[in-house]
């Protein structure tokens, strides 16, 4: 492996790290602080992906299809939260797995009977649908260079928000002791909704901004549930901080395993996720 290649990887295992932090930010916050096993948080990501595609078709604006899908995502987050999920917060957890798995198949059965069963893709938009010449050999993406500097723009306002400001100090007592939060007069179940819905509309705009970097098929979110679960238990359950350094290992793991040992690359990061549980049982940052 040449240093130019080496290179190459190095940004494709960034860039898929960053994005798997965007999913993994809200499934952590949904997780850690409501106590909800989401199981078809990956199915939000698919949704995503389809509403860009479908919206850039009739706008005729990628641009302008983002901009009226992420609504639409943080609406369908609170109708799902309000709807559903408001009842679960203290059952056991069985009952969330058995609702989130029954949205799934609703969510992929209507996927279907919308948007059918063919693969579909979204064209890079201007002005990122160019390339920069690394080597007379190798390019890189421009489009590839926004979407990590989107996701890390993103990485800092959530952590931003999450350490300093009142909202952030909610959350975070929220995560510590939802009975005193509530106790002190704050309305919990607004706080859930919210967190609820921002979560979804996260893992939704992933969807939408990977739309032009991957094919667009249904059940797309199924393999990507599993490997941000990975993700949230590696950076420890809960925090922002352990999501996006968990994601950024797992992209790295995921990008060279593929190019280093791909025999046994699918099971590079729950090898990672063993060892790292062995010498910490909460995870790297809980």
């Amino acid at each position: 492996m040449d240093l130019a290649f080496f290179g190459v990887q190095l940004l494709n295992g960034l860039q898929y790290g960053l994005l798997l932090f965007l999913i993994a930010s809200g499934l952590t916050l949904i997780f850690g602080i409501m106590g909800i096993i989401n199981l078809a948080h990956g199915a939000m990501y698919m949704i995503g992906a389809y509403l860009v595609y479908d919206l850039t078709l009739r706008l005729g604006n990628f641009w302008l299809a983002i901009a009226v899908a992420i609504p639409i995502a943080v609406v369908l987050g609170l109708i799902i939260e309000r709807l559903f999920l408001d009842t679960l917060y203290k059952r056991d957890h069985l009952y969330q797995v058995l609702l989130t798995f029954g949205l799934i198949l609703v969510i992929n059965e209507a996927q279907r009977i919308i948007w059918g069963g063919d693969v579909h893709s979204v064209a890079v938009p201007a002005p990122f649908d160019a390339s920069l010449q690394l080597t007379d050999n190798l390019q890189y993406s421009v489009y590839r260079l926004f979407v990590m500097g989107v996701c890390l723009a993103l990485a800092g306002v959530i952590y931003w928000v999450i350490r300093h400001t009142r909202l952030g100090i909610i959350i975070r007592a929220g995560a510590v002791n939802r009975d005193m939060v509530e106790g002190l007069g704050i309305n919990v179940r607004t706080l859930f909704t919210l967190i609820f819905s921002v979560g979804v509309a996260l893992t939704a705009f992933a969807g939408m901004i990977a739309a032009p970097l991957t094919s667009i098929t249904p059940g797309m979110g199924d393999s990507i549930l599993i490997t941000c679960f990975v993700v949230v238990v590696i950076g420890g359950i809960g925090s922002i901080k352990g999501a996006f350094w968990g994601a950024i290992l797992i992209g790295m793991a995921e990008t060279f395993g593929s190019v280093l040992i791909p025999s046994i690359a699918s099971m590079v990061i729950y090898l990672i996720m063993a060892a790292v549980l062995l010498v910490k049982p909460r995870g790297l940052f809980a």
